[in-house]
């Protein structure tokens, strides 16, 4: 019996690929002598035939991708599927947005920079919608002389 035999019948005891069954070549002579499959067998355990580990895809590009993804990166406008609304609902959008805008407000009474009138005025400003951000508060209230700087009150 020749080597390619003994590769065959090793491949059909573990299951595996021909590219997989390697044989040392410094020890052809005792491949040679071995009948069996239980001198096959042999051959295993002092690794005089070695079945060489199943090449796997490497997973390093993934992970990689997957750790840029969760710092943010990777959104760009080619990545993204589905509307604006799809990814933020518009609902959670108005709930960051207002919530924002009170905080602003919350801040602008402690620092006594508005009144309570006036609170009150844009808070009620805020729930209907009339802001569309924190600085389109800024400019309300400058423009209306709002702010306490020595400046009017009343609208």
């Amino acid at each position: 019996m020749n080597v390619k035999t003994k590769k065959r019948i090793t491949k059909s005891l573990f299951d595996v690929g021909n590219k997989r069954v390697w044989i040392d070549p410094s020890k052809l002579k005792d491949v040679k002598e071995a009948i069996t499959k239980k001198d096959i067998k042999k051959l295993i355990k002092t690794e005089v035939i070695i079945i060489k580990q199943k090449k796997g895809q490497s997973r390093f590009r993934i992970r990689k991708i997957r750790r840029q993804k969760i710092k943010g990166r990777r959104g760009g406008v080619g990545s993204r599927k589905g509307s604006s609304n799809a990814r933020i609902s518009r609902k959670l959008q108005w709930r960051i947005k207002v919530r924002n805008q009170r905080e602003l407000l919350r801040s602008f009474r402690e620092n006594v920079l508005i009144s309570k009138k006036t609170y009150r005025l844009l808070y009620k400003k805020v729930k209907g919608g009339f802001f569309r951000s924190k600085k389109h508060i800024e400019i309300y209230l400058s423009e209306h002389k709002l702010m306490k700087d020595g400046t009017k009150q009343n609208i």
